[in-house]
């Protein structure tokens, strides 16, 4: 009987330790590794977005030199024109 309630002791031990050894290892990874990755990864993300916007940026002009711009908006407006218009006739 004694030797059954060592081994229960022991084996609640060592799961006790484990549980602990877990909640410490979880403890360390979000206090210190897990700032440092979401600090990696927003620095990676900046730059796409700094790049990104050197990327869209227009070119510089010289004065004097004409450009031409077309308005991307009056073809979506004509597309939505639909069939003919039809005067009518009241019949009496």
């Amino acid at each position: 009987m004694n030797f059954l309630v060592i081994l229960f002791l022991v084996n609640f031990l060592k799961t006790l330790f484990i549980i602990l050894l877990i909640y410490y290892g979880i403890r360390l990874i979000t206090r210190y590794l897990l700032p440092i990755l979401i600090d990696k990864g927003m620095k990676n993300m900046q730059q796409k977005i700094q790049n990104q916007q050197r990327q869209n940026q227009p070119t510089t002009r010289s004065p004097g030199e004409v450009t031409v711009e077309y308005n991307k908006n009056t073809d979506k407006n004509n597309s939505q024109i639909k069939g003919d218009y039809v005067d009518f006739e009241e019949v009496e």
